[in-house]
């Protein structure tokens, strides 16, 4: 083991938890410094040619664009269409007229609702929509904001439209139906688990849970079954908008049966709307998953056809380079800006409205932009450079059998330092694969991995927490709201390492 090397090819990584965990530096500016560090290390340090280094940052940026933040993009214009006409109003109204037991109201609210917005945009409004409709109904604010950081975990690994682990499957060169099916599966206990601890706070105790046990417990596998399901025959776009969907029917059906046996002593003051009301505001998040759905390879011809629209460019020079694809219409940036486009004139918004909706959408993620594109530059830099293959040979020659132990809390680091799964998984996708290959474990179980401990790091980042802060108007308590968080996130994580080595065990054994 060469130590001045793994600590050379670690600086990137603690200048990122540094700039971003101590100096506060804004993301933008940390991960620029960040790429300017890399490129330098790889140059002078791991003599690697300037021109490579250059090109390999160029392919990270592009791919930064193209897919990541055109869907990020589209993502958030479906979120700002929704929240300008009025809609998003509505769909509140229609979720909160259900029940007034807030146990209840977190698991439709905080849970199958916030995953949904996950599923479908992600970028903070899963925690800050649910927030601010919890402590409409009196939940306190760090509590709510506690709550809505825990349940904003397991659905961020198929957020966006599976973009963090379509990405992680392209970063790492492996198959994305396989590597989702994998992740889903060691997702299922923990978003078992969830419900539970969130029925728990929000009831003051563990108690809280007898009367809703039931409840509970289906909105967890309702949201965890579809799921692997899903992930198995359709791929990673589609298990937690269809999770969250099914969560959401099914919890509120319990919570129904529920009111009928225990009315609410305070029934809300919400108006439900009418269904066609409800489904014309929800019109926009409807056409997403049909248009989806129907992209996908549920329907194979339609998807050969989209898929086989793109054009492929060689960006990289050094060694086995590869031609970076674009997918011009079957990416998800694409069909997520057509149905809300189509969902906005259906809702009789203005063409001209739409568009400039649009614009302040792009306008909107500038710094995002620039954050993405480095930190997928500085990933790709250190990938070709051989900096991820020293740390990633360190590793495992220091911890040998028992690197999937930590394989998912460098998932979490990821997060934390970058505030996004994500680029978590551009960060450390390729780390992990070369440490699965260089034990002859299971590639895909301990690249999953990655992708499941980027869900822990999401409860405590500090991207995270500033949104919920936001939410909530706690700003100057984003102190609290960690610490609050921070146990939550310990005993996440404890429960995710143990499981995933063990299991992974018998995942090695089988030869899966």
């Amino acid at each position: 083991m060469h130590w001045g090397l793994f600590i050379t090819a670690l600086l990137p990584i603690i200048w990122l938890i540094f700039s971003l965990g101590v100096l506060k530096m804004a993301g933008s500016k940390a991960c620029t410094i960040g790429l300017i560090l890399t490129l330098l290390l790889a140059i002078f340090i791991f003599k690697m040619p300037i021109i490579d280094s250059l090109t390999a940052a160029l392919e990270g940026a592009v791919m930064g664009i193209w897919p990541i933040v055109y869907i990020i993009i589209a993502a958030v214009f479906t979120y700002n269409l929704t929240t300008a006409s009025g809609s998003m109003a509505t769909i509140r109204e229609g979720l909160s007229s259900i029940t007034s037991d807030k146990r209840l109201l977190v698991l439709i609210i905080a849970w199958g609702f916030g995953g949904f917005l996950e599923a479908i945009a992600g970028f903070g409004t899963a925690v800050a929509i649910p927030a601010s409709i919890l402590i409409a109904f009196g939940v306190n604010p760090i509590l709510s904001a506690t709550i809505c950081l825990i349940a904003n975990t397991t659905p961020t690994a198929f957020g966006a439209i599976g973009l963090p682990v379509t990405t992680l499957a392209q970063i790492s060169g492996l198959d994305v139906l396989h590597l989702s099916y994998l992740v889903t599966i060691q997702l299922l206990p923990l978003i078992v688990i969830i419900p539970f601890v969130m029925v728990a706070l929000i009831g003051g105790g563990i108690k809280a849970i007898r009367e809703v046990w039931a409840p509970t417990l289906a909105a967890g596998l309702a949201f965890g079954l579809p799921q692997v399901f899903v992930a198995r025959f359709l791929g990673a776009e589609l298990p937690a908008i269809i999770g969250s969907i099914i969560c959401i029917i099914v919890t509120v059906w319990f919570a129904r049966r529920f009111e009928q046996k225990h009315p609410s002593a305070q029934k809300t003051a919400l108006k439900a709307p009418s269904m066609n009301h409800f489904v014309l505001a929800a019109m926009p998040f409807i056409l997403v998953f049909v248009f989806v759905m129907l992209a996908s390879p549920l329907v194979p011809p339609l998807n050969h056809f989209l898929t086989g629209i793109k054009s492929a460019l060689t960006i990289y020079t050094g060694a086995g380079a590869n031609p970076y694809v674009f997918n011009w219409v079957s990416t998800p940036g694409t069909l997520i800006i057509l149905a809300t486009i189509i969902g906005g004139l259906v809702q009789k918004m203005k063409l001209g409205q739409i568009f400039k909706i649009l614009g302040k959408t792009a306008v909107q993620m500038v710094q995002t932009l620039i954050t993405v594109c480095a930190i997928v530059a500085l990933a790709k830099v250190m990938g070709y450079s051989g900096m991820i293959a020293t740390i990633a040979a360190t590793l495992v020659g220091l911890l040998g059998a028992f690197y999937p132990v930590v394989a998912p809390l460098i998932g979490a680091l990821g997060t934390f330092v970058t505030g996004s799964d994500t680029s978590a998984n551009v960060l450390f996708g390729n780390l992990q694969r070369q440490a699965a290959v260089a034990l002859h474990d299971s590639t895909y179980w301990v690249v999953a991995a990655n992708a499941v401990g980027a869900t822990a790091g999401k409860m405590i980042s500090p991207q995270s927490i500033a949104v919920a802060s936001a939410a909530t108007n706690l700003q100057g308590k984003e102190g609290e709201i960690l610490k609050q968080s921070m146990k939550y996130f310990l005993g996440y994580l404890v429960v995710i390492c143990i499981w995933i080595f063990v299991s992974g065990l018998f995942i090695h054994a089988l030869h899966i």
